[in-house]
């Protein structure tokens, strides 16, 4: 983790904020995580496996329609690093997704890696997220 010790908390708690939105699907919550105002029409979104989603509206409505389809999500981050570069922050790591399905027997659970890179802004007091992009790990060196 590099930069001012105070930047790189605040992009800390700015980067769980956005975890805990999706795992509770909070959608105003989520809202609030994501820049807008001067950034609103610069927010980049890639889900893993789909096309990238430019803009706030469409990266919103993106975030309403995968909370509204995930009946249960948590994730558990690991090689978090946090760089913070004036009012820009960069945060990487690896997502470790435990999920349900609840229209399963049992309530069948799955789980899976991604890759995660964003991109923070601070707005004022608060860093917000500008780009989000997951990708999913297909397989691991141990597997090859």
């Amino acid at each position: 983790m590099s930069g001012d010790t105070r930047a790189v908390k605040a992009v800390e708690e700015a980067n769980a904020e956005f975890y805990t939105a999706f795992e509770v699907g909070d959608f105003d919550q989520m809202s609030q995580v994501w820049a807008d105002g001067e950034h609103a029409g610069a927010l980049v979104c890639v889900h893993p496996g789909w096309p990238m989603l430019r803009g706030r509206d469409e990266v919103l409505r993106s975030w309403a329609l995968i909370m509204a389809n995930t009946s249960y999500i948590q994730f558990v981050l690991t090689d978090v690093e946090i760089d913070v570069y004036g009012d820009q922050a960069v945060v990487t790591c690896k997502e470790n997704v435990l999920t349900a399905d609840e229209d399963t027997e049992a309530g069948f659970l799955a789980g899976g890696s991604i890759v995660a890179s964003k991109v923070f802004v601070r707005d004022g007091e608060r860093w917000r997220l500008l780009l989000h992009h997951g990708s999913p790990i297909l397989s691991t060196a141990e597997e090859e």
